[in-house]
C-alpha cells in the first residue's frame, strides 16, 4: 500500500530505529501498517546476522551497517537496545544528529539513561525519553509484530529542558500505533516500575534458578510436572539477560528498595504459614486477588499475541 497525503501529514519524515529486537522491530511494523505516520523507516544494528534477518523479512525501508550514516537525516531517533549501550551510541551519533531531531529510547530504566545520554545531546536537538509497557520474552527482529503496543501504556518522561511540540509528536506517534500515552516524572517511574515489572523478573529469575539447583532428577520431574505457576515464572524468566541485567544495574536503588519489602513481607508470611495463621493467609490472598482484578479491568491481563499478526 502506498503512502497517503502529503509530506506534511507524516508525523515525522524519517525515523532511524537503532537496534532491531522484539521492540525496534514492533516499532518498525506497527509505523509501516499505519502507512500515514512516518515517511521512512531507516533500522541498525551492530549485529550483522540481525540486520541480515531485518532485510530478508523486509523490515523497514533501509537496513543500514553505519549508525552514523542512519541517523543523518532522521528526524527521529530512538534507542532500541539494552541501556547499558545508551552512552556509548550517544557518543558516536551526537555530531551526526541534524537540527530539531527528536531522540527517544524505549528503556524500562529512566533517570540513568536520561544522565547517560543528555550530555550527549547537541544544542537544537530535543531529548524525550519514553518506555513501552510491552513486550514479549522473545528477542530478535522476527519476535516483532505490529499490534504489540495496541491498548498498552506507552510513558513518557520528558526533562525540564525539553521542547512541547517535541514531546507532543512523540506523543502523536505512539498514540498512531495504539499505545495509550503518558508522562511520568523519571524517579517516579523506575520506582513504579521496580515493583511492577523489574521485582517480578528478580523473583521469576530465582526461583529458576533454585529449581536449577536442585539434584538432576527432582529438576528433571520439577520441569515434567511443571503447573502454571512454574510455567509463568519460566516465561518471564525466558527474557533477554543482557536487557535485564542492565536493568538491574541501573535502577539498583529502586529495585533494592522494593526487594526489602518483598522481603519483609515474606518474612511476615513465613511465619504465618509456620503458625498456621489462616485468618493472616486469608486476608493476604483476599487483597490481592483485588489488586488482580484490577488489572483485569485495565486491561492489562493478557499480553499482546503476534498471532495475531501472522
Amino acid at each position: 500500500m502506498g503512502k497517503q497525503g502529503n509530506k506534511s501529514d507524516f508525523v515525522f519524515q524519517s525515523i532511524t530505529l537503532i537496534g532491531i529486537g522484539l521492540i525496534g522491530s514492533s516499532i518498525a511494523r506497527a509505523v509501516k501498517k499505519r502507512n500515514d505516520l512516518v515517511e521512512t523507516v531507516i533500522l541498525t544494528d551492530v549485529n550483522a546476522e540481525v540486520r541480515q534477518k531485518a532485510k530478508e523479512i523486509g523490515l523497514g525501508d533501509h537496513v543500514l551497517d553505519d549508525v552514523t550514516v542512519a541517523v543523518k537525516d532522521a528526524d527521529c531517533v530512538i534507542l532500541c537496545t539494552p541501556i547499558g549501550n545508551y552512552a556509548e551510541i550517544m557518543q558516536n551519533i551526537s555530531n551526526h544528529l541534524k537540527p530539531g531531531c527528536i531522540v527517544s529510547d524505549v528503556g524500562s530504566v529512566k533517570r540513568a539513561p536520561i544522565a547517560d545520554m543528555s550530555p550527549h545531546i547537541p544544542q537544537g536537538v530535543h531529548l524525550v525519553p519514553g518506555h513501552p509497557i510491552a513486550g514479549t520474552e522473545q528477542s530478535g527482529p522476527e519476535s516483532g509484530f505490529a499490534e504489540l503496543f495496541e491498548g498498552r501504556y506507552w510513558l513518557l518522561t520528558p526533562t525540564h529542558e525539553t521542547a512541547r511540540n517535541a514531546t507532543q509528536r512523540m506523543r502523536n506517534l505512539f498514540e498512531g500505533i495504539g499505545a495509550m500515552v503518558e508522562e511520568m516524572d523519571p524517579d517516579y517511574h523506575d520506582k513504579v516500575l521496580a515493583i511492577t515489572s523489574h521485582l517480578p523478573h528478580l523473583i521469576a529469575y530465582t526461583i529458576v534458578g533454585t529449581a536449577d539447583d536442585l539434584e538432576d532428577q527432582t529438576q528433571a520431574d520439577v520441569i515434567r510436572f511443571s503447573a502454571s505457576g512454574f510455567r509463568d515464572f519460566t516465561r518471564i524468566a525466558g527474557s533477554n539477560p543482557v536487557m535485564w541485567r542492565d536493568i538491574f544495574l541501573n535502577n539498583r536503588e529502586a529495585v533494592l528498595e522494593m526487594l526489602q519489602r518483598f522481603s519483609e513481607d515474606l518474612t511476615a508470611l513465613q511465619r504465618a504459614i509456620r503458625w498456621g495463621e489462616a485468618q493472616t493467609l486469608e486476608d493476604l490472598f483476599t487483597r490481592t486477588r483485588e489488586i488482580r482484578r484490577g488489572v483485569i479491568d485495565a486491561k492489562q491481563e493478557i499480553p499482546p499475541s503476534p498471532d495475531k499478526a501472522r
